[in-house]
C-alpha cells in the first residue's frame, strides 16, 4: 500500500487508551482544485520533525472510532505548518468526511512521521540525475523534495513529471513556478514535465509506462533513464506504481535495495 494513496487502505481503529500516540491539531486552510481534489495546512507541533518525502498518520472522529489514514507531506521540513494533499474516495470511510473540512476544525495527528521515500535512501548510484513521477495525490512527497536545498544541491538534473487525467487536475502548478524560484534559484537542470491521460492534444498523454517503455518520457526530458546515474522515485495509483516498475526493470534499471539501485517506492501497513 502506499503512502501517497490513501484511502485504499483498510481502516483503522485506534483504541482510546492509544490516542496519546497523537496530538490535536487545527485546520488553518482548505483549498479545493477540484469536485474530488482538495489540500489543507494544519498547524505543526514542535516535536513533529520530519524528512522530506516522509508521511503523517491523520486522525478523524467517525462516530465513536478515530479513522487514520497515512498522508504524504507536502510542506517544506522547514515550514511551521503541515499541508497535505487528499483525493475524495466516494464513500471511503475517511476521505468522504474530511472533504467538508473547514478552518479552525480540529484533526489528529501522530507523533511521529513514518516512510523512507527519501532521498536518503540512495547511496549508489552517486546522484546525478533524478526522477520525481507521481499520479494524483502522489505529487505530495515530491513538492516536499522541491522545498528542501539539499535536493538542489545534489542533483545536475531534476524532472518533476506528474501524470492527471484532465488539466484541472495539475494542482500546484502554480506553486511548482514558485518553489522553483526560491529552492531553486541557479539551478538550470529542472522541469515540470506534466501528463495528461484525456487530452489526446496534450504533449504527452499516454500512461507513465507506455511513456517510459516508447521512449517519449525521454523525448520530452531531453534525456535518457540511465542505470548508472538515475534515481527514480514513484508515488500514486498502485497499478500505476506496478508498471511503471516493470517498464523502468525492463530498461535496465533496479529496484533500490539497502542503498543500491535506482527506484524506490513507499510502503506501508
Amino acid at each position: 500500500m502506499l503512502a501517497c494513496y490513501h484511502e485504499r487502505s483498510l481502516s483503522c481503529h485506534v483504541e482510546i487508551m492509544s490516542i496519546e500516540k497523537f496530538s490535536l491539531e487545527k485546520v488553518l486552510s482548505v483549498h479545493r482544485w477540484t469536485n474530488t481534489l482538495f489540500s489543507f495546512t494544519m498547524t505543526r507541533p514542535a516535536h513533529f520533525k520530519f524528512t522530506a518525502g516522509q508521511f503523517a498518520r491523520i486522525g478523524l472522529k467517525v462516530g465513536e472510532d478515530l479513522v487514520v489514514r497515512a498522508y504524504s507531506i507536502v510542506s517544506s521540513p522547514f515550514d511551521e505548518t503541515l499541508e497535505f494533499f487528499s483525493i475524495v474516495v466516494p464513500d471511503g470511510a475517511f476521505t468522504s468526511n474530511l472533504q467538508h473540512l473547514e478552518v479552525t476544525d480540529e484533526l489528529y495527528l501522530e507523533k511521529v512521521p513514518y516512510g523512507f521515500l527519501t532521498l536518503a535512501r540512495y547511496q549508489l548510484p552517486l546522484p546525478q540525475d533524478l526522477w520525481l513521477l507521481g499520479t494524483g495525490t502522489g505529487l505530495a512527497p515530491f513538492l516536499s523534495m522541491l522545498q528542501d536545498f539539499e535536493t538542489w544541491q545534489k542533483y545536475q538534473k531534476i524532472n518533476l513529471v506528474y501524470s492527471v487525467r484532465t488539466e484541472a487536475e495539475l494542482a500546484y502548478a502554480d506553486r511548482i513556478t514558485e518553489i522553483v524560484e526560491m529552492f531553486g534559484e541557479g539551478h538550470t537542470g529542472f522541469q515540470f514535465i506534466p501528463i495528461i491521460t484525456r487530452d489526446p492534444h496534450a504533449q504527452l498523454h499516454e500512461r507513465l509506462p507506455v511513456l517510459i517503455a516508447n521512449g517519449d518520457l525521454e523525448k520530452v526530458a531531453g534525456f535518457t533513464l540511465n542505470p548508472e546515474t538515475s534515481h527514480v522515485m514513484l508515488c500514486g495509483n498502485p497499478q500505476m506504481v506496478d508498471d511503471t516498475k516493470d517498464a523502468l526493470k525492463a530498461r535496465g534499471l533496479t529496484m533500490n535495495r539497502r542503498g543500491e539501485g535506482n527506484i524506490a517506492v513507499e510502503n506501508y501497513c
